[in-house]
């Protein structure tokens, strides 16, 4: 969207397609980073939500979803308007050490974040079906992997938008745990809040899990490849475009993120019907909660659970390696691409190979997994809030963006959003210095 301030910008005011196949076309990077914010290591968060509070918490995902969106928009926007990376466009147009601290706190969060993703879907793999976590985790990272390197662009893109249905089995989850919904729904509109550590570290991880460094990247990103294969021009060369793609990244972003929220609040809701409602509060890792229900929910939804985990994680993981390698890339100065040959963009490819190895050794030497996870959330709280920052910095720079920069709609949303990513920090910090003295 142009700045209000900005030269009028004729667009293309064709009449659009409608109907089903029409928006299911629309949907591409959003959709993806919606679904990939459901990772193994969210939905082992949203599930220790549901079993501590129970639905004590819901209302946060109201909260978070506008924010969601809002930061969301503005990453696309950016990698579709400047045909650059998030990385890239701190290279060129801020100093360098703001670029190597962004990127390699990112790659420390990634990194713990796939070991933390790829050791739940080993777990989850040895209860459906029994065996060695461990080896389960390493052969997951390995189809990652040679997914990754192997297929094309479209193709592989094709598989990570139908990777997505994977997560309705956490709706399905919902029919077989009796969920209250009177009070279920009320909880979405009226706040139980309390004012204790635990409450507070909760409500924090919410927010750190729903609003992720890695998937600004990797949306950012994948809106230069979607450029690239319709052989398109950045939007700041060809602004008469500019109407009809930032409508697409707006559904599109919407869509993901909404269907993001809803998936969360299906785990939440599930895991307080049954976890909570049963006594048991305290969940550390999304295989433990898929092993939980089966005493409580059956088998069926057991299975279902577990199985979630692993579709999941498919998706995430690659998500996740992929943003790295953008971040990695970009920094360098180099060009790199899920539709370019192995050999052509081999710092590309080798970050994807390394940063998914790495974080699948992380279980062979014997970190535990929900430790990692919450070093990854420290990381993560440490990077993004001055990764908005410089995001807002971005978007509203007409050096970077030419005459569609964002507007004053979206500065005040993403300026809201990283206003509360900032205090949501901060809160973590404050009590994990309390919780550790």
């Amino acid at each position: 969207m142009t700045d209000p301030a900005a030269p009028p910008i004729v667009v293309d005011d064709a009449a659009p397609q409608t109907g089903p196949r029409a928006f299911l076309r629309v949907l591409g990077p959003g959709l993806v980073t919606g679904a990939a914010d459901d990772d193994p290591s969210g939905i082992g968060t949203h599930s220790q939500v549901g079993a501590a509070f129970g639905y004590g918490l819901s209302w946060t995902f109201i909260l978070s979803f506008p924010l969601m969106v809002a930061i969301q928009e503005i990453a696309a926007e950016i990698g579709r308007v400047t045909g650059a990376g998030i990385a890239r466009n701190l290279r060129r147009h801020y100093p360098r050490p703001l670029l190597w601290t962004m990127v390699s706190l990112l790659l420390i969060a990634n990194v713990i974040n796939l070991g933390a993703d790829l050791s739940a879907m080993g777990a989850a793999l040895a209860l459906l079906i029994g065996g060695k976590s461990g080896l389960y985790t390493l052969l997951f990272g390995i189809v990652s992997i040679v997914l990754e390197v192997r297929l094309d662009y479209p193709r592989y893109a094709a598989i990570l938008k139908w990777t997505t249905l994977t997560l309705f089995t956490y709706v399905g989850v919902l029919f077989v745990a009796h969920v209250p919904w009177g009070e279920a729904l009320r909880s979405l509109v009226v706040p139980e809040i309390r004012f204790n550590a635990a409450y507070a570290t909760a409500f924090v991880a919410i927010l750190g899990t729903t609003i992720s460094p890695y998937l600004f990247f990797w949306q950012a990103g994948q809106e230069i490849e979607e450029q690239k294969r319709h052989h398109a021009k950045p939007l700041c060369l060809a602004p008469s475009r500019a109407g009809p793609e930032l409508r697409r990244i707006r559904v599109d972003t919407l869509t993901g993120m909404a269907f993001s929220t809803l998936i969360s609040l299906a785990i939440v809701f599930a895991t307080a019907a049954t976890l909570h409602a049963h006594g048991v509060r305290d969940i550390a890792t999304s295989a433990q909660a898929a092993e939980a229900l089966r005493p409580i929910a059956g088998d069926f939804a057991f299975a279902m659970f577990a199985a979630g985990i692993i579709g999941t994680g498919l998706l995430a993981v690659p998500v996740l390696a992929g943003a790295a390698a953008y971040a990695v890339t970009e920094m360098a100065g180099l060009a790199g691409s899920l539709d370019a040959k192995p050999l052509s963009a081999r710092l590309f490819y080798a970050t994807i190979a390394a940063t998914t190895l790495a974080g699948a050794a992380l279980n062979g030497i014997g970190i535990d997994p929900a430790r990692a996870l919450y070093w990854a959330a420290v990381v993560n709280g440490i990077l993004a809030a001055p990764l908005m920052v410089a995001m807002m910095l971005i978007a509203s720079n007409p050096r970077a963006m030419g005459r569609l920069v964002i507007s004053r709609r979206q500065k005040m949303g993403g300026w809201a959003a990283t206003a509360v990513m900032i205090a949501a920090s901060g809160l973590f910090f404050v009590f994990a210095l309390l919780g550790e003295s």
